[in-house]
């Protein structure tokens, strides 16, 4: 049996995958890991919506499983990706273009299903579409961690981190809204103070 716990990491040093260690606060080891985090969070929504009350009256739940289901494999790939200083050299460079045209194959597709937005909304709703929301935001994260990787230690050549991250969080934010309306929710709208400032 192999032990979870391997001390290496005690003086607060991590090693990447193909070679070398690098300080646990390292861009990089902050960049994989919030995709890390991300694939955690979709993993909630994903589980959000399998307890959704609703979702035996709506086999499009099914759907937004199986698509979350596949972005959780493309995250893991990503955060392979950027574990990687030569992610070509050791063959972790598996997330390409067809990947970003799925995600905007998939946000026509559920957009189509909604009512335009007439206003800005509030996180929130169902709890599903919350969850969704909280993964959008660190999505956000992620992609800002990553930019700065990049600036410091260029991504590979067609790598489409960047890219795709960006694209995930506006997937994210239109299955939010998706999930409130097929849990029959309303979006909660924002409204600005009426009262004067200062």
């Amino acid at each position: 049996m192999v032990k979870i716990y391997t001390r290496t990491g005690d003086d607060g040093e991590t090693g990447l995958f193909g070679g070398g260690r690098v300080p646990k606060d390292d861009l990089r080891i902050e960049a994989y890991g919030c995709v890390d985090e991300l694939n955690a969070v979709v993993g909630v929504a994903r589980s959000e919506l399998r307890s959704e009350p609703t979702r035996s009256d709506a086999p499009e739940w099914n759907e937004l499983d199986g698509l979350l289901q596949a972005i959780q494999h493309d995250l893991f790939s990503i955060g392979a990706e950027l574990a990687t200083r030569d992610p070509v050299k050791h063959s972790t460079l598996l997330v390409g273009d067809a990947r970003v045209r799925a995600l905007e194959t998939a946000i026509d597709r559920w957009e189509s299903t909604l009512e335009p937005l007439t206003a800005f909304i509030l996180p929130g709703g169902s709890v599903a579409a919350a969850s969704l929301h909280v993964a959008r935001t660190v999505c956000r994260r992620a992609e800002r961690r990553t930019l700065s990787l990049s600036r410091t230690q260029p991504l590979a050549d067609g790598s489409v981190a960047l890219v795709y991250l960006n694209r995930l969080s506006d997937l994210l934010f239109v299955l939010a809204r998706v999930a409130n309306r097929l849990a029959g929710v309303d979006e909660p709208a924002w409204h600005p103070p009426t009262e004067q400032r200062g």
